[in-house]
């Protein structure tokens, strides 16, 4: 199992406010709006820099995306933030009929996402909206890993044409990438080369994949790790090459397994190369209060479950 060393743990949220203020520098037609939540955002670098680029709707964030659509038809590239619940089950209406129908170039920018919101509970976490934003035509749909490759994503995401939907979170978690990385929307990262079992993993649960990969290798499996960071478009390629070799999988995220990534790699077995499925995730029920941690421990989303995932889809393989 390839070693995973790292001097430092970051919130994803705080890369996106690095990336962003980068391209404040870098790219004079982004502006930012935000529903009242600038610091947990982490926009005050790009706000300090650009105050003339950013747009502080209050707590409207339906308003929020008309705006944003607005901006686009005179050539700026908006990036709006707030919680991932407002950013998306909220305001799903404006979403699809102002933004997703019109193909506008809107990026919207999700924090505070699944489970790892934590205390605020249920009310504000939220286990869906990968699976609503990705039955959207038009939407791209992103969620990175650590502090480096979600900046990295920011920056890439000005250059796509068209909506996308990044998500990230709340809880510092490994810095694990490398700060020079590329991001190529829709290319998955190949961590570990395997041949027993294939780990699909997405946000959060990356790392906790590498962490099962390690205690898998202690049993003498040699499990293959890949980061899906790319929801939509699926790189189908990367995922058909590594089933096809270890005739397995294990899927692994902070979402309901109904639309997450489990969903999406199951839909592409199911055509291409019908084969034994586990998915860890969180099954059908909303969220509670509790500490990242707790919540994490308590449904299920860590590296134990994988590896109980992994050793249930091994037994299955023929």
């Amino acid at each position: 199992m390839k070693d995973f060393p790292y001097s430092e743990s970051k919130d994803t949220r705080s890369g996106f406010g690095a990336g962003l203020q980068e391209l404040g520098k870098t790219n004079p037609n982004v502006v930012a709006l935000c529903a009242d939540l600038v610091g947990s955002l982490k926009m005050d670098a790009f706000i300090k820099d650009n105050p003339e680029r950013f747009f502080q709707v209050g707590i409207a964030e339906a308003n929020m995306m008309g705006l944003a659509a607005g901006l686009t038809i005179g050539g700026k590239i908006p990036f709006t933030g707030t919680f991932a619940n407002f950013s998306t089950g909220r305001v799903y209406d404006q979403i699809r009929q102002s933004i997703a129908y019109s193909q506008k170039n809107v990026k919207i920018c999700a924090s505070h996402a699944g489970l790892t919101l934590g205390e605020d509970g249920a009310t504000h976490q939220i286990l869906e909206d990968i699976g609503m934003m990705k039955m959207l035509p038009h939407m791209t749909v992103i969620n990175p890993c650590d502090y480096n490759q979600t900046k990295a994503a920011t920056i890439a995401i000005a250059d796509h044409e068209g909506p996308v939907y990044l998500r990230f979170g709340r809880p510092v978690v490994p810095v694990f990438t490398p700060a020079d990385q590329e991001f190529i929307i829709g290319k998955a990262v190949l961590l570990n080369e395997g041949t027993d079992v294939s780990i699909f993993a997405t946000g959060h649960l990356v790392w906790k994949a590498i962490l099962a990969g390690k205690l898998l290798a202690e049993k003498g499996i040699n499990a293959e790790i890949i980061n899906i960071h790319t929801i939509k478009p699926l790189d189908a390629e990367a995922i058909l090459n590594s089933v096809r070799k270890t005739r397995c999988v294990v899927t692994a995220e902070e979402h309901q397994l109904n639309g997450g990534l489990g969903d999406s790699v199951a839909q592409l077995l199911a055509r291409e190369e019908p084969l034994p499925l586990e998915m860890v995730g969180v099954n059908d029920s909303f969220g509670e209060s509790g500490t990242p941690d707790q919540l994490m421990e308590k449904y299920g989303l860590n590296e134990a479950a994988i590896v109980a995932a992994v050793e249930k889809v091994m037994a299955r393989r023929k």
